[in-house]
């Protein structure tokens, strides 16, 4: 079997969403061949909330290497867990290379400083490397503060000088999308004809949700025990997907009365991961006047697997996506496999359009970008209206299920094998 290093900062107990992209990959690698062996930076120097109970998801007989880091105590002169980790993670990669055969060395970002680490074991070592673009790493301007010299100015500049040497010698570029890694390929042509490429989602994964009915777990943010139409988003709230949300709540503001007997429940939106106060929906709502009443906010990240669990609970599940072409969010894939009808709210380019309607999970307001917008505003009331019907026939059993195959992390993984296949024969 051919052995991969995967390199990611974060892995459980840490609950930032992108260790689920690590975690499910390392799952399923070994049906297709590959015997992964993830590296990463020990728990006890993350500065987020741990969730324990997502440990049990990892396989029991995944090999995980934990390294120390610069702490932050008493004194943080760095968060970013790439940087702080950057010398341990190095070290433990070359010494594994260096006592055992490795295939490929495989760095999943964000943090985007761990890219550099392919370069280096690759230039040391002769390791070929790839990269997966889970979010963009070179950002144009979008941050309202934006000023010269900046936090937000300053990373962008790094990115920009960074990314071309991180990719110099890449073998392989996936991403959630082709969008995450288009404008890599366009910036660095030479990777166009040396590197394979391949787009992968998230992908959804059943033993998640069965996992949820093991724990026994109950919802404690809100009961499902009214006659109310329960919506769940559970999730970061891009700074992008503010624009149609302050659509989605125009409609809903101005055909009010249609409304009364809808909830949205946005869980873990706010402004930072473990902060109760960062509220970031609540101030459009208040502005609308549907806070507390059509709205309510819970900011801090929850449990991954409560999540599920208020997933379960509600009657539905809110899908808002982004005027960037691009995103596609992993939640489209819990909610497929949460059996709960899904409403969602996704650019036209979005590949999740094509999961929920593909699946008759679901029904789909479609956007195009920052100029139509006002499509969001004009149609969502009414949409809202036919959403109404469609859930109240809804039957899990109606959800093709062979047609979400496609989307399964398992599948997802297949993709990833198979460009790692590629990937090592182009590089021997």
């Amino acid at each position: 079997m051919n052995k991969v290093l995967i390199v990611a900062p974060h892995f459980p107990p840490s609950n930032l969403a992108a260790v689920h992209r690590t975690r499910l990959f390392s799952k399923h690698l070994p049906d297709f061949g590959w015997e992964p062996v993830v590296v990463t930076v020990h728990h006890d120097y993350y500065e987020d909330a741990l969730d324990w109970d997502l440990v049990e998801l990892v396989p029991e007989d995944l090999r995980v290497e934990r390294v120390g880091a610069l702490p932050t105590e008493p004194f943080r002169l760095v968060g970013n867990i790439a940087v702080r980790g950057f010398l341990p993670l190095l070290r433990r990669v070359l010494k594994i290379t260096d006592q055992e055969s490795i295939d490929f060395l495989y760095l999943p970002i964000p943090p985007h400083f761990a890219a550099l680490l392919g370069r280096i074991v690759h230039a040391v070592r002769d390791v070929p490397y790839g990269i997966d673009y889970i979010d963009p790493w070179v950002q144009p301007p979008w941050h309202p503060d934006e000023r010269l010299f900046n936090k937000h100015w300053v990373a962008r500049q790094l990115a920009r000088v960074l990314e071309p040497i991180a990719v110099r010698h890449a073998s392989l570029i996936t991403g959630v999308a082709e969008g995450y890694f288009e404008g890599v390929l366009e910036r660095n042509p030479h990777l166009q004809e040396k590197a394979v490429t391949a787009a992968m989602p998230y992908g959804g994964e059943p033993d998640d949700h069965r996992a949820v009915s093991s724990l026994d777990a109950e919802p404690y943010l809100f009961q499902n025990d009214d006659d109310t139409l329960h919506f769940v988003y559970a999730g970061a709230l891009l700074p992008k997907a503010m624009d149609p949300l302050y659509q989605v709540f125009r409609s809903i503001a101005e055909h009010r009365t249609r409304f009364e007997d809808v909830c949205f429940h946005f869980i873990g939106t706010g402004t930072s991961p473990d902060d109760p106060e960062g509220y970031k929906v609540r101030p459009v709502a208040e502005e609308y006047g549907l806070w507390d009443s059509v709205v309510h906010e819970h900011p801090p990240r929850i449990p991954y697997l409560d999540a599920l669990v208020h997933q379960e609970e509600a009657d539905a599940v809110f899908i808002l996506g982004s005027t960037e072409p691009h995103y596609t969010p992993s939640k489209v894939y819990q909610g497929v496999l949460a059996e709960k009808p899904i409403f969602a709210v996704l650019h036209q380019a979005s590949t999740a359009c094509d999961v929920v309607q593909e699946t008759n999970a679901g029904r789909v307001l479609r956007f195009d970008g920052s100029s139509g917008l006002d499509t969001i505003g004009r149609a969502f009331a009414d949409e809202m209206s036919t959403f109404r019907t469609f859930a109240s026939e809804f039957e899990p059993t109606q959800v093709d299920r062979s047609t979400f195959e496609e989307y399964s992390a398992r599948n997802v993984t297949k993709t990833l094998s198979e460009a790692l296949d590629a990937a090592q024969e182009q590089s021997v």
